[in-house]
């Protein structure tokens, strides 16, 4: 705790630091301000993985320290605290609630694991890839929020004691990890795809196309899921290698659970729509005017409406939750709205500017890597990409190959569960805790280096990506 405190006070009241210089020679001060931002940045980061209080109080401590030490006025720090996509989040909870309450979610997980049998390591597998394939076609978070109760009934046929084990673990840490990989594949997976793209298209002048992406993206997606998938079978290996009677007593469990009634109708078909909508947001322009967020709360209004939620269930969401996808939202924008965000970028691209083409592509996957844990992965993007894309060519490096790069390390932040939706709605299970998600993600997150390194270097070009141009002389 005193950790924390004290790392944020000694950066906040430090001498000024130098200024960040690109390699065009445009300089970058680091205010008073955003040099508070860092100080934020640093408390909130040492709370949240050693987990000193409840993570959604450190959230608050977040906005706290931004107005007490004047770093952003209480109209801009606690204001991100509803930012659409903290209400996103809410309504994405919502789904995963009425799918618990009407029963849809056993019904799923008994049919899953009639399918997939009695095989920890085969439901493993199950899990990991109906979630992946879920987010080709919805975003991330709807997704997480769908499948996590779905991993709650399933684990109670494994534990029904509520205590923590390997495999629950491996399970709903298994599910965040699997969401961001299969995020990356399409258009349709995050918002972070769309905004990469349109700073690509205003930088470079090239467009990249929805099949495009996929083609280059699928690959190392999908590697990633069943590498994850040995990757818990090693770390997170579950304490059973069967699960005797399970797919008899889970037919058995679908048989009681007779025909659908109406509320799982109703629930079923309110979301459906609502995903519905939200993926031909994509393909047709007149859609796009609508706002992702404004219509996933329709299916929160939809519920209470026709009678499927009451007064109880809104309280009994996880507000613990809420509050540190609040907090990571305002931390985000508070490094971006002073410089921070972008001090940071410039300073570490330039001490690469003259080094090996490969390594200035793994820098800046490494510090995308890095700042998407902390920030929203847009926001690691919109700091980050501008920059490299600057740089590059002086490098002799192709454009597609860091925004290909930058994409899919942006989509997979295994260290902290601010990183991303998923990973802050698999942490309300209970089975782990920050320290240890955080544990498991250094060795995730060095796999992922090693195999993003492998495409750059031999599978994109031999797919046809264009890694290395004329040197363009400073």
């Amino acid at each position: 705790m005193l950790l924390g405190v004290t790392a944020f006070l000694v950066i906040y009241y430090s001498p000024a630091w130098p200024d960040a210089v690109d390699p065009l020679g445009e300089r970058f001060p680091l205010s008073k301000e955003a040099k508070g931002a860092l100080a934020v940045f640093m408390f909130a980061g040492l709370w949240w993985v050693f987990e000193v209080v409840p993570i959604g109080i450190t959230s608050l401590g977040i906005g706290v320290l931004q107005v007490l030490f004047f770093v952003r006025p209480p109209e801009k720090a606690f204001k991100d605290f509803m930012d659409p996509s903290v209400l996103f989040i809410f309504a994405s909870i919502m789904i995963g609630l009425v799918f618990t309450k009407t029963g849809l979610t056993k019904r799923l997980a008994y049919k899953m694991l009639m399918v997939v049998g009695e095989k920890t390591s085969r439901i493993y597998l199950g899990v990991f890839v109906v979630t992946a394939l879920l987010t080709h076609i919805m975003a991330h978070t709807a997704v997480a929020a769908t499948v996590y109760p779905l991993l709650l009934a399933i684990y109670a046929l494994y534990d029904d004691t509520g205590s923590k084990t390997r495999f629950g673990k491996g399970l709903f840490i298994g599910m965040a990890y699997v969401a961001g990989a299969g995020s990356i594949i399409t258009l349709l997976g995050a918002a972070r795809g769309a905004v990469a793209v349109g700073f690509y298209k205003e930088i470079v002048g090239t467009e990249v196309s929805f099949f495009e992406l996929t083609y280059y993206m699928a690959p190392i997606g999908w590697l990633m899921v069943f590498l994850l998938w040995g990757f818990f079978m090693i770390f997170c290996k579950p304490e059973h290698d069967t699960i005797p009677g399970l797919r008899e007593k889970a037919r058995e469990l679908n048989k009681q659970m007779g025909p659908l009634t109406r509320k799982e109708i109703m629930a079923a078909l309110i979301v459906g729509i609502v995903i519905l909508v939200m993926s031909l947001r994509s393909f047709f322009p007149m859609l796009k005017m609508l706002d992702k967020t404004a219509i996933i709360l329709i299916s929160s209004i939809a519920f209470f409406v026709f009678k499927i939620l009451d007064i109880k269930d809104l309280e009994d969401v996880p507000w613990n939750i809420i509050l540190l996808f609040a907090g990571a939202m305002s931390i985000g924008y508070c490094l971006w709205e002073t410089g921070a965000a972008k001090w940071l970028a410039v300073n570490w691209l330039v001490m690469f500017e003259k080094a090996h083409w490969f390594v200035f592509v793994m820098s800046i996957c490494f510090f995308v890597l890095m700042m998407t844990n902390f920030i929203m992965n847009v926001a690691a993007i919109a700091i980050s990409l501008p920059v490299a894309l600057v740089i590059a060519p002086y490098l002799g490096v192709s454009p597609e190959v860091i925004l290909f790069g930058a994409l899919v390390v942006a989509g997979m932040p295994f260290l902290l569960l601010v990183g991303a939706a998923p990973n802050a709605i698999a942490y309300d299970s209970g089975q782990f805790t920050s320290g240890e998600f955080f544990k498991y993600g250094l060795v995730a997150s060095a796999l992922l280096l090693v195999v993003v390194g492998v495409f750059v270097l031999v599978v994109w070009p031999l797919m046809g990506m264009p890694i290395t141009v004329p040197r363009v002389g400073m």
